[in-house]
């Protein structure tokens, strides 16, 4: 029985060592920060490889070959053909969920691989201690073989969240969604992040500027996360968000070091030894967002994406109780 493995960001590494598959194929797509990629940069991901793609541009750069392994040029389908199982192994996080219904939304174009899909979803994240004991499996939950209705779901999902507006995953909320567990749970963080009606900030952020109350440095803003309570975004996403925050032309937080404005994006080793340095505090306007005195789009430039949707000051989709257009 040869079994394959297809998983999300975090996870490749372990498994490809826990001997449970034949082969892993992690997935380092991330949909949640940034405008979406191109379609046609999908499909060649997915498709055979093509002289014209660069590092990383497609599915066989980010596999641990085995000695002897072949296949590396054929598209995802073709590899996956001669597997009697396919494994997929996500997590409970907004990044995992998104890959995931991307995933099955492809495979669904596919009806023989279809047929032997199975998937383990786990309950936190895909990153796996030293000790973890992938015979027992103390953290995921086996759903098993995927059929006709989470594949639809997974269509529909991947569907909403690429459209122009925040709607269309609004509606998917009034569906019944339980075939992919962890699915709902994932679009209501996601749809938390979008600005709110009373104060122009996603939830990280009205977070970051409560936490300042306790806390003066980065390092509890980014990594204590229960506390946070939200779990969108890695680090990287967050030092933009605190950067949007405390930078800008009337910002709700000082202290953040400026030459931030000035670093390179790419160069994470200097911007993050600039968070690390800096002591935060929320200014009089920071405590008067906080207390919902004032609105931050009002005075600061919002330019991000929130899936295909396009969040600027003139075409702010805002969501508290409800969904707000602009």
């Amino acid at each position: 029985m040869k079994r394959l493995i297809l998983t999300g960001w975090g996870g490749g590494r372990e498994l490809a060592q826990s001997g449970l598959a034949e082969i892993v194929i992690p997935f380092h797509f991330q949909f949640e920060w940034g405008p979406l990629p191109r379609e046609e940069k999908l499909s060649a991901y997915l498709a055979a490889y093509t002289a014209e793609l660069g590092h990383a541009e497609h599915w066989s750069d980010w596999v641990r070959w085995p000695r002897g392994a072949k296949g590396r040029k054929l598209s995802l389908a073709e590899f996956c053909e001669p597997y009697d199982e396919i494994e997929l192994w996500f997590g409970a996080t907004a990044r995992d969920q998104l890959q995931l219904v991307w995933l099955l939304d492809h495979l669904g174009n596919h009806p023989a691989l279809a047929q032997k899909v199975g998937l383990r979803l786990l309950d936190s994240d895909l990153f796996f201690g030293p000790e973890y004991d992938f015979a027992e499996g103390e953290r995921y939950i086996t759903v098993g073989d995927i059929g006709a209705e989470e594949f639809e779901i997974a269509k529909l999902a991947w569907s909403a969240y690429r459209a122009p507006t925040p709607e269309p995953c609004i509606d998917l909320l009034h569906r019944d969604l339980s075939a992919l567990l962890m699915l709902r749970p994932a679009l209501l963080q996601l749809l938390a992040e979008l600005p709110s009606p009373l104060t122009g900030l996603g939830a990280t952020e009205i977070r970051f500027l409560e936490m300042l109350d306790w806390f003066a440095n980065t390092n509890p803003l980014f990594h204590l996360r229960s506390l946070r309570g939200t779990y969108v975004w890695g680090e990287v996403e967050l030092g933009y968000l605190l950067e949007g925050l405390a930078l800008g032309p009337k910002p709700a937080v000082a202290g953040l070091g400026d030459e931030l404005r000035t670093i390179d994006l790419g160069n994470l080793r200097a911007r993050h030894e600039v968070y690390l340095r800096s002591r935060l505090s929320l200014t009089e306007f920071g405590k008067a967002v906080v207390a919902h005195q004032e609105d931050f789009s009002r005075y600061n430039p919002i330019n991000r994406w929130w899936g295909g949707t396009h969040l600027t000051n003139d075409r702010l989709w805002r969501y508290g109780a409800v969904l707000t257009k602009p």
